[in-house]
């Protein structure tokens, strides 16, 4: 049974400082300065195949993605296997795709769809679940609940 985000009876916080993101920007300048530099070394058949690795890579990225998703579809929404072991395995600055690899399920929406941050929750079997904030697809802060010992 997969519980919702319950509020909980005893809360572990972690909260690591944020690292600045130079992907979106940096990742395109690597690569055209990959293509310049094929063009410069090699000319045009360079640049076809700086094209080519570069949607190689590309490929490879989107595959990773898919295997992923369907992955997650044939498991419960919202369900973990032990989320005292997924709360150990996370880090500040993750992806919501690499979270979800991790799972291996999709995480149940807390918050409204759109708002920020996203707030998604993986629930085991004892009653533990790991609310996890995304700030722009990035893990930001999570909490490890436990039910309250009987």
């Amino acid at each position: 049974m997969v519980l919702p985000c319950a509020t909980p009876a005893k809360i572990t916080r972690m909260t690591l400082p944020k690292l600045p993101s130079f992907q979106r920007f940096f990742a395109p300048l690597l690569a055209l300065g990959l293509v310049a530099l094929a063009y410069r070394s090699y000319g045009w058949p360079g640049v076809a195949a700086a094209l080519g690795a570069l949607v190689m890579w590309m490929l490879l990225h989107f595959t990773r993605m898919l295997q992923v998703m369907q992955r997650a579809a044939k498991r419960p929404k919202g369900y973990v296997d032990s989320a005292v072991m997924l709360n150990a395995k996370l880090r500040a600055g993750m992806t919501l795709l690499h979270v979800v690899a991790l799972t291996r399920a999709l995480g149940s929406l807390a918050t409204a769809l759109g708002d920020q941050p996203e707030v998604f929750c993986w629930s085991d079997g004892s009653g533990s679940t790991v609310r996890c904030e995304f700030v722009g697809g990035r893990l930001k802060t999570w909490s490890l609940v436990r039910p309250a010992a009987e």
